[in-house]
């Protein structure tokens, strides 16, 4: 059944913008590889916990090949259905469309989010699920991981950043904490992936971006 608070209120969404740009503000921001965000206590923790519980079925018979497109037709999107359906999604998206909340990733990181359309995945991924080292398209303006799992068991389960050289050598794992996560620009030097091990439970997540006007699926756009 859908909640009849399904219309997200501005207060909700104001303080899902104030509480992402105080957690960018502190974050570490290495610059090798190349300059990303390692961010702690990213939403309100009531809306992170909302997020996690979200009652997306977990996806079987996945087919593991270290690419996400592979498994297109099962992947989950904040998408107006969705927003409809689960206030957490409406809010949430309603406070990463705002002007506001576009200046301040602009300011801080350098992405040009000029005309940029927002896409956010939901993801649950189990088993052998692996990530091979790549870089985003070049129509992906903006990359953010939110990791929503609190199990102990998933510690080692953070996004893997990898070097340039042909090897694309690990540098560092982003710690998987809930409510944490990792920022990009996407450029040809963010090299990324999961290198494969083993994952003790559902590794939720959701992938933020925003993306060009001419992004191809645009059903999946919030």
């Amino acid at each position: 059944m859908v909640s009849p608070s399904a219309h997200p209120k501005s207060d909700d969404s104001a303080a899902i913008k104030d509480h992402f740009i105080a957690a960018l503000h502190s974050a570490e921001a290495p610059v090798y590889p190349y300059r990303h965000w390692l961010l702690k206590d990213i939403l309100p923790s009531t809306t992170a916990r909302t997020l996690a519980a979200l009652p997306f079925p977990a996806p079987n018979q996945m087919e593991h090949d270290g690419r996400r497109e592979t498994n297109n037709a099962k992947r989950v999107y904040f998408t107006p259905k969705n927003q409809q359906n689960f206030p957490v999604c409406a809010v949430f998206v309603q406070a990463f469309k705002s002007a506001e909340m576009r200046a301040t990733i602009t300011r801080e990181t350098g992405a040009e989010l000029n005309n940029s359309l927002l896409r956010v995945e939901y993801c649950q991924d189990t088993g052998s699920f692996w990530l091979e080292p790549h870089t985003d398209i070049a129509v992906k303006k903006f990359t953010m991981l939110i990791y929503l799992s609190d199990d102990p068991a998933l510690s080692n389960c953070g996004t893997d950043v990898y070097d340039t050289t042909p090897e694309h050598k690990l540098v560092h794992t982003a710690p998987y904490n809930f409510n944490g996560g990792l920022i990009f620009v996407p450029s040809s030097d963010t090299w990324h992936g999961f290198q494969r091990r083993k994952i003790n439970g559902i590794r939720k997540s959701l992938i933020v971006n925003y993306v060009s006007p001419d992004w191809r699926d645009q059903w999946e756009l919030a």
